[in-house]
């Protein structure tokens, strides 16, 4: 299960994601989606979701799948 780490000497939340294996990267981006609704049921935290976990998680996916078409 992927795991980003808040630590700077882990590397970047991309550079992280580029380490994962697919299904790794397919796990966090379901669990991104799981906590954005989540979060959107409940109605008093103090906890934001970041769109910036979807937004590189797609990315790092869109360019796997393009890079997979190349070969």
């Amino acid at each position: 299960m992927g795991q980003y780490a808040t630590f700077s000497d882990q590397g970047s939340l991309e550079e992280q994601v580029k380490t994962l294996d697919n299904r790794e990267l397919l796990d966090f981006w379901q669990e991104t989606q799981q906590l954005a609704k989540l979060l959107d049921q409940e109605e008093q935290t103090d906890i934001e979701y970041n769109p910036e976990y979807e937004r590189v998680i797609l990315q790092e996916l869109q360019y796997r799948t393009c890079r997979k078409g190349q070969s």
